[in-house]
Order: structure tokens, then sequence, then C-alpha cells
């Protein structure tokens, strides 16, 4: 170390020659010789790192008198950059050879063995997934592993999720890949079950959550957060190898998609089980049109209006199109569409399997296509009838309905909501409402059918909720119950459907 701070004599610069090529006829290296250099680098290097315990301002001035005794400028450069490579490789390496030892070391005490870690690893969601990855090499091997994503859930509170991401998770997953859940949900403590719309965008993305106005502002114009009506083209590429064998779809609020990327990502799913879909800015016409051309296996299909009751597009073509090619529906929604009882009959009279029908807040229903219904004519295997808020739902359809029941139809039925904030449509009056109904047999119907969940709840006769006088708390605690109730429904359902499914 005296030799290395040795201050050399001072010597005039001189311009540095020129590099001299090398002789085009200078021998290859001899590989009998590389053994004995790599040894020689390895005890060099060995050197080199005990100098590390060394004091860092002694290495400092070592290499400062190394550049002053260089003959030229473009000397010194060559060292410095030389300097500056070798700690680099030496860093790079270091880090290397730690994950390797971490590595090895999870490996030998990690207590699973790569498929049962994989199966662990299947289990997690997108986020922790993730970060198992970038644990160690190990994990990261196992998280690669295409099971790992056989079931995609990207749904966020607020948009954080792009094309990008959904392209690399649906790559990873390849023929694994059996679920996809994308878009932008309420909360995750809200029941989808309810009948509160899940009607919910970018611009509305700030209520939930405690996301701030100021964090809001930084994400607008930014595409890098923003699903586009692009998102689902993976399903199609490779030859439509991931959306071949696809099984369920759930599609939240993405406001960007169309009715031309819908059918085109359904064209490329014809082993789809579940399609949930809930405020897209699509037709249902188009939407059902294109199920029953391209899924003829679909058991669930769950559609929820982007704009409640403007959506009157259903004809009856359609329902008689998607009842011919799609026999194995057991769980039928249409929420908050205009839909009319000649078309609903057709569905309900033709769907053989179904078992789950939910026409909440839906516009013309009045309940006439149950007539002559849950017998030999149809509908015999339903086990959860929900009309909850339909307007237009009578007074006197729901009676013929419970006198059907006592008259022994519907005989599998388990769960029926006829309750209406409004109140059902009068008897003989078009425009009168119904808050509690005589010609109704409520009574007899818990009576002689106990095993039937009945929901009937109506607002007092006359009375009327003004929402601007209405606290917070009332709002929350009537959202809450509503919830509750319909959570019910919800969870039963999704029992019919794992059950049916698994």
């Amino acid at each position: 170390m005296d030799t290395l701070l040795h201050t050399p004599t001072s010597m005039a610069k001189r311009p540095c020659p020129l590099p001299s090529s090398p002789s085009p006829s200078s021998p290859p290296p001899n590989p009998n010789k590389i053994p004995n250099m790599n040894n020689q680098v390895g005890n060099l290097l060995q050197t080199f790192l005990n100098l590390a315990d060394s004091n860092s301002l002694s290495i400092d001035q070592s290499f400062e008198h190394l550049l002053d005794s260089s003959s030229c400028d473009a000397d010194q450069s060559l060292l410095i950059d030389r300097a500056l490579k070798l700690g680099s490789i030496l860093l790079e390496a270091g880090n290397r050879s730690a994950r390797k030892r971490s590595s090895v070391h999870n490996s030998l005490t990690w207590a699973l063995p790569p498929d049962l870690t994989i199966k662990l690893f299947s289990m997690l969601d997108a986020q922790s997934l993730c970060y198992a990855a970038a644990t160690c090499s190990m994990f990261y091997k196992c998280a690669m592993d295409p099971l790992c994503y056989a079931n995609i859930d990207l749904t966020t509170v607020v948009p954080k999720v792009n094309n990008a991401v959904v392209s690399t998770m649906i790559q990873r997953a390849g023929k694994a890949l059996r679920s996809l859940k994308l878009g932008i949900v309420p909360s995750p403590t809200m029941s989808r079950g309810s009948c509160q719309p899940l009607v919910y965008g970018i611009r509305n993305a700030v209520e939930v959550s405690n996301f701030s106005w100021n964090d809001k502002k930084t994400r607008q114009g930014k595409e890098s957060s923003t699903l586009t009506r692009y998102c689902l083209t993976p399903l199609s590429g490779d030859k439509g190898a991931a959306g071949a064998v696809l099984r369920g779809l759930h599609l939240y609020n993405i406001e960007r998609i169309d009715n031309t990327s819908l059918c085109g990502a359904l064209s490329a799913c014809p082993s789809l089980l579940d399609l949930e879909i809930i405020g897209l800015h699509v037709d249902l016409r188009q939407t059902l049109v294109s199920v029953s051309m391209n899924c003829p296996l679909i058991e669930r299909l769950f559609f929820e209006s982007s704009k409640t009751g403007r959506d009157d597009s259903l004809k009856i073509p359609t329902c008689v199109h998607l009842v011919n090619n799609c026999p194995n529906l057991t769980s039928l929604a249409l929420r908050g569409f205009k839909l009319y009882d000649y078309n609903l009959r057709i569905l309900v009279k033709g769907f053989r399997k179904l078992k789950y029908v939910d026409f909440s807040t839906s516009y013309s229903i009045t309940g006439s296509f149950l007539r002559n219904l849950g017998g030999d004519m149809g509908g015999s295997l339903l086990e959860v009838l929900i009309f909850r808020d339909c307007m237009h739902l009578k007074e006197l359809e729901v009676a013929r309905l419970f006198t059907s029941v006592l008259a022994g139809d519907f005989r599998f039925l388990r769960y029926l909501d006829i309750s209406n904030r409004e109140g059902l449509a009068a008897a003989g009056d078009s425009y009168g409402r119904c808050y509690s109904s005589s010609i109704i047999p409520t009574k007899q119907v818990l009576e002689e059918r106990p095993d039937i969940c009945l929901l009937a709840e109506f607002p007092s006769e006359g009375s009327f909720v003004d929402v601007g006088q209405m606290t917070d708390s009332d709002i929350s605690s009537q959202s809450s119950q509503l919830s509750s109730r319909a959570s019910d429904a919800c969870s039963y359902a999704a029992w019919l459907y794992v059950g049916g499914f698994y």
C-alpha cells in the first residue's frame, strides 16, 4: 500500500500514440492456456477484493495517483471508463450470485414441491402473484407457470390497469386461461347482487376508497391507466388459443368497449359458460345475437344496462335465436333494460334448464309473462325469481303468481323478491300504486310454502322520500339493508352456479 501511495516524479505530458492495430497474422489464443488464465484472473480478483477492507480514502488517493501517472488525457479517460465498467461488472456479478444463493436457500427451506407451489400461487390475486415472483428466481419460475394465470382478476376500484397488463397476463396463461375479470367495480365490500346500479365509470371513480381529487387529476388523460376497446384483442391472438378455452368473462364499467369490440371478443370464446356485463355502453340485442352465434355452451348470463330503461332493442327473433342456440342456460339476469312480457315469456318458457331469473330495475314488465308457467308449460325448475323495483309490475299479476304457487306450480321455487320502492302498479289503474295489497295471498303462501324466502317490501302508502333531505347515515343505512337482502339471492345463485359447473 505504501508503494501505491508513493508520489511519482513529475513528468511532462506527451501526446498519446495512435493505438496499433493487431497484426492480422497474430495466432489465436491457445485453448490450453485458458484455464491458467482463469486462475490468474481469479487470483488477481481475490487480491482486488481484499482491498474492500481497506480505507476508502487510501483507494481514492491511489486511483488519483494512477491517473496522474498517465501520459495523456485520453489515457486518464480510459482508466476512468475501465474503473466504472469494472465496478458495474462486479456489482452485477455480486447481485446475480446473491440471487442464486437465495434461490438455493429457498429451495432447501421451502417446504412445498414446485407443483404445490404453483397450485398455491394460482390462488393468489394478480398483485400478490407479482410480489411473489419478485422474491427470488425459484418463486419467479413457479409464478411464470401458465396455471398461475388460469383465473385472471384485474378488477380495480380506480383505473390503474392498461391493455399491456391484460395482454401480458393472457399471454402468460395461454391455453390454461379459464376466467377473465376486467374493469372498475364500485367497492370490494358492495355486493354485486344488490339492486343498486353498478354503473361506474372513470368520471365518478373519485367517490370511493378515499381517492382524492388531486390523485384523479394526475390520472386524467393518461392512457397508461385506461382500458380501451382493444383490451380484449389478446383473446383472439395466437389463432384464438386463449379465447378458445375461456369459460368465464366478467366486464365492469369499461367505458370504451363498444359493440364491435365486445362482439369480436365473444366470437373468439366458443367455450364460454359464464358471461357478466355491467355498465358497458353496448346494445342488448347485438350482444345477445353475438352470444347466441358464438357461445352455444353458455350457462350463466348476467347483463346490467348502463342506461337504465332506455335500451329497448330486444326483439322476438333475438329471443328465439338465443333459446334455440343456447339450450344450457340456467341463470339469466337482464337488469335495467326496457323489456316486454312477450319477449320474456319466450325466454323463460324456452330455456328448459332455467333456475335463476333476475329482471330487477327493468321497465315495462307487468308480470303477465308468468301466466301458466311453473309447470309443464315451462319454468318448472325456477328456484329464484327477482323483480325488485320493476316499476310497471302489476299487483294483479303478482296475485296470479302467488295463486299458481299455492296450486302446486313452481315446486322448486326458493326465493322470490317483488319489493318495490314505488309500490306495485294497482289493478285497474295504470297510474295508481299499491302499497299493501289485499288480493295477494302473501300470508297463505308463507304458511303453505315455508321453504320460500319471500321479500315483499313497499313504502307506506302516500309516503314520499325526499333524497335531498336525507342524511348520509340514512342513505347508508337503507343501502346496506337493500344490499344485505339482495345478497341472499346472489349467494344462493352463486351456490347454484358453482354446484352446476363443478
